[in-house]
C-alpha cells in the first residue's frame, strides 16, 4: 500500500545524519558522565561540549540551557519550577485556552492541587492571543504567563515576542512552548521571544525522540521536579541521555538557523492542498491563511467526525491527525477547536494535514484524488 505521511507535526523521522552522530554514544562511548574515571570524564566533556553547541545555536550562556527528555517535561519544568519558586510573590498564572496539554494539565494542577489561580486567556477565530487581553489579565500578583509560539493543531503563529516584551515590562516571567517555532519559523536567537523560559523539543525538527531542552534566562533558577541528583547543574536529576542530547544539538545545528520546514518547497503544496479541500462540500477550514506555519493545513467536516476521517484516510494511506498526537484515541473534541468558539459536535471533525521535508506534488495530487471520496464515505456512514 502506499504511504503519504502528513503528520510531520506529530514527530519527523530521525536525520540519517544526525543518526550517524549518535551512533558512537549507542556503541563505545558509553560513560556516565558523572562518574569520575576517565571513561566518565570524556563522556562530560562531551556533554560539556554538547551545551555549548546547543548555546551557540540560541544564542545563549551555556548554563542557561538544560537538557531535558523533550517538550512535555520542559514545559512542565518550566511552568511547576518558576511558578512553585514564585508562589511567596503571588499566586496568579496566566495561559490560553489553546495551549498544548502538556501546558495545561500543568496550570489545571497548580489550580486543583497547590492553590494557584489561572486566567485562561479566550482566542481569536483563528486562534490568536491578544497582547490587549493579556495586558488586562496581568495582576499585581502574576508571577508566570505561559503562551505557546506556535499552535500545533492548526498552526496559529502567535504575536509572541510582543506578549513576551509585555511581560517584561511588567516584571512578569514569560514561558513560550516554542516546539512548533524550532525548524519550521525564522530564528535567529532564543531572545527573539522575548521569554524567560523557552520549550524545544528534538524530534519535531528530525532529531531524536526522548530528548529536549529548555532555556532558562539567567539568573533564574526554577526549582526541580526531578529529584535524585545534582545533573544538570542541580536542576534535573536523572543521568544525561548522552546519546539523545548529542542528536538534538545535531539536529539544532543543521534544521534550526535554516529552517529544515522550507517556506519556499512547502507554501505552494499546503496552499494546492488548502485550495483542494476547500471546494469540497461541507468543508470547513481552520487557523489562519497568514501568520500560520506553512506546513499546516487544518479542517473540520460536517456530518462526520475525526475518527471515521483518520481511519478512511489510513486506509487510502494517508498519514493525518485529529490535532495533537498526545491525544490520539481521545473521543473528546479538540480543546483548540472548542477555545475558537466552534460548537463541540463539528469540534470532533478536525482533520490535520501537517507536511515536512519529504513530501511532494505527487502526495498532494494524490491526497486531491483521495480526500473528497473519503469525505463522502464518513459523511455517508453517519
Amino acid at each position: 500500500m502506499r504511504t503519504v505521511y502528513f503528520d510531520y507535526n506529530a514527530t519527523t523521522p530521525l536525520d540519517p545524519q544526525v543518526r550517524e552522530a549518535m551512533l558512537p554514544f549507542l556503541e563505545g562511548i558509553y560513560g556516565n558522565p558523572s562518574s569520575v574515571h576517565h571513561i566518565g570524564r570524556r563522556a562530560r566533556s562531551i556533554l560539556d561540549d554538547a551545551r555549548d553547541r546547543a548555546a551557540k545555536v540560541l544564542g545563549s550562556k551555556p548554563s542557561e540551557v538544560i537538557f531535558t527528555s523533550g517538550g512535555t517535561e520542559s514545559n512542565n519544568l518550566a511552568i511547576f519550577g518558576a511558578a512553585r519558586l514564585l508562589k511567596p510573590k503571588g499566586r496568579h498564572l496566566i495561559t490560553s485556552v489553546i495551549e498544548h496539554h502538556a501546558v495545561l494539565h500543568c496550570m489545571d494542577y497548580l489550580e486543583k492541587k497547590e492553590g494557584f489561580e489561572v486566567t485562561r486567556l479566550p482566542v481569536s477565530r483563528e486562534g490568536f492571543v491578544s497582547p490587549e487581553d493579556l495586558a488586562k489579565a496581568i495582576q499585581p500578583d502574576t508571577i508566570l504567563v505561559s503562551i505557546m509560539a506556535a499552535n500545533n493543531e492548526i498552526g496559529t503563529v502567535e504575536p509572541v515576542a510582543e506578549l513576551g516584551a509585555l511581560c517584561r515590562e511588567r516584571g512578569v516571567l514569560f514561558h513560550t512552548d516554542a516546539v512548533q517555532w524550532f525548524g519550521k519559523e525564522p530564528f535567529q536567537d532564543v531572545h527573539q521571544f522575548n521569554a524567560d523560559l523557552v520549550s524545544i523539543c528534538a524530534h519535531k525538527f528530525h532529531g531524536p525522540k526522548g530528548a529536549g531542552a529548555l532555556f532558562v534566562r539567567s539568573p533564574l533558577l526554577p526549582d526541580p521536579i526531578l529529584f535524585g541528583g545534582g545533573h544538570e547543574n542541580e536542576r534535573r536529576a536523572g543521568t544525561e541521555n548522552l546519546a539523545s542530547i548529542i542528536g538534538m544539538v545535531e539536529a539544532l545545528e543543521r534544521f534550526v538557523r535554516v529552517p529544515v520546514f522550507s517556506r519556499e518547497a512547502l507554501l505552494p503544496l499546503s496552499e494546492q492542498l488548502a485550495s483542494m479541500l476547500e471546494g469540497l462540500a461541507g468543508v470547513r477550514m481552520v487557523g489562519p491563511r497568514d501568520r500560520r506555519l506553512v506546513n499546516t493545513v487544518s479542517f473540520l467536516v460536517e456530518g462526520s467526525d475525526s475518527i471515521a476521517l483518520l481511519a478512511g484516510l489510513d486506509l487510502e494511506g494517508i498519514c493525518a491527525s485529529s490535532g495533537s498526537a498526545c491525544s490520539a484515541g481521545s473521543i473528546e473534541p479538540s480543546h483548540v477547536i472548542v477555545g475558537l468558539g466552534i460548537e463541540r459536535k463539528l469540534a470532533n471533525s478536525l482533520v490535520r494535514f501537517s507536511l515536512g521535508r519529504e513530501s511532494t506534488r505527487t502526495e498532494i495530487e494524490y491526497a486531491g484524488e483521495v480526500v473528497p471520496r473519503v469525505i463522502k464515505r464518513a459523511q455517508r456512514a453517519q
